[in-house]
């Protein structure tokens, strides 16, 4: 069985992050990750989806497999699938997990910190 989902030609995808509740409730994992949506153009998108379904019947992981704007290859597991019907033709839609990066985590912490500091009543003790 295939157990991923490959991007053979395009541009690199775009993924944007995922904040709706239901979305987040499939990131059950013991790393720090994201929950994020793709939207890519296709001419089978029913068979795509059949793919995902197949794989989380039989309790298997199904990656989305595209490479990167580094043009290096990279990997993301499907969370979650769904098709939709537009002027163009059929888009896929992917929920994906990313792992968060060191660089990520600490530029995030870094970012709290700063907002801490402007807290209504803070004493800056």
């Amino acid at each position: 069985m295939e157990d991923k989902i490959t991007i053979i030609e395009g541009p690199p995808p775009t993924f944007e992050a995922v904040n709706d509740g239901w979305a987040l409730g499939l990131n059950e994992s013991n790393l720090l990750t994201n929950v994020a949506l793709t939207r890519l153009r296709t001419f089978n998108g029913q068979g795509l989806l059949e793919r995902c379904h197949r794989a989380w019947r039989h309790q298997s992981t199904i990656h989305l497999e595209y490479r990167g704007v580094d043009g290096l290859q990279s990997q993301a597991p499907i969370l979650a699938a769904r098709t939709v019907e537009v002027d163009d033709g059929q888009v896929l839609l992917l929920w994906v997990r990313q792992e968060i990066d060191e660089e990520q985590l600490e530029a995030g912490l870094g970012d709290d910190d700063e907002e801490d500091d402007d807290l209504p009543g803070d004493l800056g003790l």
